[in-house]
């Protein structure tokens, strides 16, 4: 997914921080007044990271007959991989790295962009309810300047009393995702019936962010409710979650402190200043009169919508935090 404010705001990422946070949820349109709208968690101004998780968009159940459903022209991103996570509906997928694929309930599309890669998401024409989350990972310095690349990953549904659990990225309740990632992760579905409580083992070197789609949950004794995302510093070896009086859907996010300072802004992840105005510049470059040109971010392929221009840079230096 784009960020497609048209003023993004500059984001100076770091990690560290306190040992329990709550993060509320702003409003981002995706695109013109009858747009989708979702619910951005991260990054804001008190957290930027959990883990080398960095971007957390969650939205619906929005009727598609009203909204529009999901229509994001091709686009570009460095530095970074995105991971895709319906709860309902249907998205295609298309990439310049050649991947074209659907995006569906309980089935994870993860994009890796590396040196460059432009796609397009479109939610399909059968789709009349769309839910679900858009993720983004930063990659650490030694991967952020590799080939893309493209997974797609079905986990297994993970019983236990109370829960069903599906773990796409990383290990929990014994269950290991077989796609790899370049810095150690945890991403899960989690579904709880109404007044479970489960423990779950985690590692305790990461950071954990619960994110609440439905319901509201104690985390670690931590009331959150529906949209909240809820930050765990590390330390913790267990985590204890209990449903409220409906069944609650969740996803645990983790890894460890991510270790190194990057820049976002638009839909690039950098270092500096000097890098994130060269990927803006080499973007507009291939975009000539309406249709995309080869180039460091290649070509979406059979995509009949036209790529999404570069919003301007703000009238400042973008700023690495020292």
């Amino acid at each position: 997914m784009s960020n497609l404010d048209t003023r993004p705001d500059e984001v100076v990422c770091a990690s560290g921080g306190a040992d329990l946070e709550v993060l509320t949820p702003r409003e981002v349109p995706l695109g013109g007044p009858r747009a989708m709208r979702v619910r951005r968690t991260l990054p804001q101004r008190s957290r930027s990271l959990i883990g080398a998780w960095c971007f957390v968009d969650h939205y619906g159940p929005d009727d598609v007959a009203d909204t529009g459903g999901m229509v994001v022209p091709p686009h570009p991103h460095t530095g970074l991989s995105t991971v895709s996570w319906l709860f309902t509906g249907e998205i295609q997928h298309r990439d310049s790295a050649g991947h074209a694929a659907l995006v569906r309930p309980g089935e994870l599309n993860l994009m890796t962009a590396g040196h460059g890669i432009s796609h397009s998401e479109v939610s399909t024409e059968g789709t009349d309810v769309l839910h679900g989350v858009q993720l983004w990972l930063a990659l650490p310095d030694a991967a952020r300047d590799g080939e893309p690349g493209f997974v797609h990953h079905a986990p297994p549904a993970v019983e236990r009393d109370g829960l069903t659990a599906r773990v796409f990225l990383g290990s929990l309740l014994g269950e290991t995702s077989p796609v790899g990632t370049h810095t150690p992760l945890l991403g899960a579905e989690l579904l709880l019936a109404a007044g479970a409580r489960v423990v779950l083992d985690v590692d305790a070197s990461y950071e954990h962010g619960v994110l609440v789609d439905t319901g509201s949950v104690s985390a670690a004794g931590a009331p959150l409710a529906a949209n909240d995302l809820g930050y765990l510093a590390p330390g913790r070896s267990t985590l204890e979650l209990v449903a409220g009086d409906e069944p609650a859907r969740l996803l645990l996010l983790g890894g460890p402190p991510f270790g190194e300072e990057i820049v976002m802004w638009w839909n690039f992840v950098g270092r500096t200043h000097e890098e994130v105005v060269a990927y803006r510049e080499v973007w507009q470059s291939q975009l000539v009169d309406g249709t995309q040109h080869d180039g460091r971010f290649g070509v979406v392929a059979d995509e009949p919508l036209a790529p999404l221009p570069a919003p301007e840079l703000p009238n400042a230096r973008l700023r690495t935090r020292s």
